[in-house]
């Protein structure tokens, strides 16, 4: 080993606790946070849940533009005319599906010509199956992967060069819990989420060293939307849906405070710290107990 790896080898343990510690003054003493002033935000799913929700949070706290993205335009423009009638925001909608690729590049050159340059992309887009790997038709669990996985690299492609060339920029992906516990019933959003996790987590280490452009993943539990309808938990008092107004508060401070993965709420933490040491059959019995084994057994999904 030479010198300069053993001085970092020697030095590693003190920048740990520096890290942890650092972190731990961070919960005591609030971050300051960014000013959104001047920011072009565009919105993947935008139309509605809790695309529609950070929309109208990002406008609210500032944003010069907003941009919505979807598939369905009598949402988006529903959407689009409440952010333009309650904030001070200028609001925009394109039809796009984030599923195809050629079409993503054709639409983010006119964002650019007719809005300006993208400064934080927020890759909200999802769809879910809701059936068993048997159950599932093929083209549907196809989608399903294009829309929630593929999607994010053209999209993320199409605009994150301009940020690093204008050192400026937030990329953001509305992720989920079931990314690290998967439920039966949801096979096709389960993967595609894992798949969506990696890709930030390599993401965010990929720009680590862009000063300006950073990264923020939110995964949240389950979230009272009309994606997931008919879905029970066991006990919904102890496991409550949350709120999309919720989720899109959280994500709009997270992006201000340069945070770059939040768990809602904050207990969804423990699912990592559990399964990282307890024992195959125990995570079984506590899947068993919250219910996840049948609350895919009523879903209906969205409309």
């Amino acid at each position: 080993m030479d010198l300069n790896n053993l001085g970092h080898a020697l030095l590693f343990p003190f920048h740990m606790i520096f890290c942890i510690l650092k972190s731990c003054l961070r919960l005591l003493i609030p971050s300051r946070r960014k000013d959104l002033r001047g920011e072009v935000v565009l919105i993947t799913g935008g139309g509605r849940g809790i695309g529609r929700h950070l929309g109208k949070e990002f406008a609210k706290n500032g944003a010069k533009k907003v941009i919505l993205w979807g598939r369905t335009e009598r949402c988006l423009k529903e959407t689009c005319e409440e952010i333009s009638n309650t904030t001070e925001a200028e609001c925009y909608y394109f039809l796009c599906d984030v599923a195809n690729r050629e079409e993503v590049y054709k639409q983010a050159k006119v964002v650019r010509e007719k809005v300006g340059d993208v400064t934080i992309l927020v890759n909200n887009a999802a769809v879910v199956h809701g059936k068993s790997l048997m159950d599932s038709d093929d083209d549907a669990l196809m989608k399903t992967q294009h829309i929630n996985t593929l999607g994010q690299f053209w999209t993320t492609k199409a605009f994150l060069p301009r940020m690093l060339e204008l050192c400026h920029g937030h990329v953001v992906c509305i992720n989920s819990i079931l990314s690290l516990s998967s439920i039966p019933g949801a096979i096709d959003y389960c993967t595609s989420k894992a798949s969506s996790l990696a890709f930030m987590e390599s993401l965010t280490l990929g720009l680590l060293d862009c000063p300006g452009v950073g990264c923020t993943t939110v995964l949240p539990f389950h979230t009272n939307t009309d994606m997931f309808q008919g879905m029970r938990v066991r006990f919904p008092q102890l496991f409550p849906p949350l709120n999309p107004e919720l989720v899109a508060q959280r994500t709009v401070d997270a992006v201000r405070t340069n945070t770059p993965f939040i768990y809602l709420p904050w207990t969804m933490r423990a699912l990592v710290i559990l399964k990282s040491f307890l024992p195959q059959a125990a995570l079984e019995e506590i899947q068993r107990f919250a219910g996840c084994y049948t609350c895919m057994n009523t879903f209906k999904g969205r409309a």
